[in-house]
């Protein structure tokens, strides 16, 4: 066999080998990796409810057993309706996390799934049970720019989100947007921007909206009593 020839054969094993162990490697963290991710989640949307974990009680075990007390997940429908599993019809329905604490409902958790300026920015947004105010915001996911539309995972840009209104003066939908830099006056449905990163805002902007609306149907029915607060009335509830 050539030299040439050789070297050839030595690569091709060595890629080969390489492959393998990159690919066994990938299969026997896959599972770790999925526990990873739905610990982080369960994380985040515990944050967005203002619930703690704390300092010693972030094991996965610990944060699980957390989330199964005091979150319930449910589907919503697009005209409020909860459910415990998605009926079996062709009719979309819509993931929803409820906070409960002795029983009642104190909040609900929707998901946020917007544009950003590199990727898709991917978190959760909590709204009292009033139907109308924000109790948290969190980011698990993006791509934005470190240092910049990056800060969009920053306690600081997070809590300002805490307090505001997805409602107007009038009471009727109005969603929140994020401003191009501090907002000036008190402006229930704007949260003050992030320097320089004036498309990541704008982009979020879009995102919540659209997000929002689509759960409008849950926030209307929170703001008119319509779901009450008591578990046992939103789990009969059709």
């Amino acid at each position: 066999m050539s030299d040439a020839r050789r070297a050839i054969f030595f690569a091709t094993v060595v890629a080969f080998v390489c492959c393998l162990c990159i690919t066994t490697a990938s299969t026997a963290l896959k599972a770790r990796q999925e526990v990873n991710m739905r610990l982080d989640r369960q994380k985040n949307i515990l944050k967005a409810a203002s619930i703690e974990f704390g300092v010693g009680k972030g094991s996965a075990e610990a944060v699980s057993a957390l989330f199964k007390a005091h979150i319930l997940k449910v589907w919503a429908s697009n005209d409020g309706a909860l459910y415990p599993q998605p009926p079996d019809t062709e009719a979309s329905y819509l993931p929803l996390y409820l906070t409960v604490e002795k029983g009642a409902v104190v909040s609900y958790i929707l998901p946020v799934n917007s544009r950003g300026l590199w990727g898709r920015i991917k978190g959760y947004l909590a709204i009292d049970a009033d139907g109308s105010t924000i109790k948290g915001f969190t980011v698990y996911s993006h791509q934005e720019t470190p240092g910049l539309g990056g800060e969009i995972e920053s306690a600081w840009f997070q809590n300002n989100f805490v307090g505001k209104k997805i409602v107007g003066k009038s009471g009727q939908f109005a969603s929140i947007r994020i401003a191009k830099g501090g907002v000036v006056g008190e402006l229930d449905n704007v949260v003050d921007g992030i320097s320089g990163a004036t498309l990541t805002g704008r982009y979020l902007s879009q995102g919540l909206a659209t997000d929002l609306a689509t759960y409008e149907g849950v926030s209307l029915r929170f703001r008119q009593n319509r779901m009450g607060k008591n578990l046992e009335n939103i789990k009969n509830l059709e």
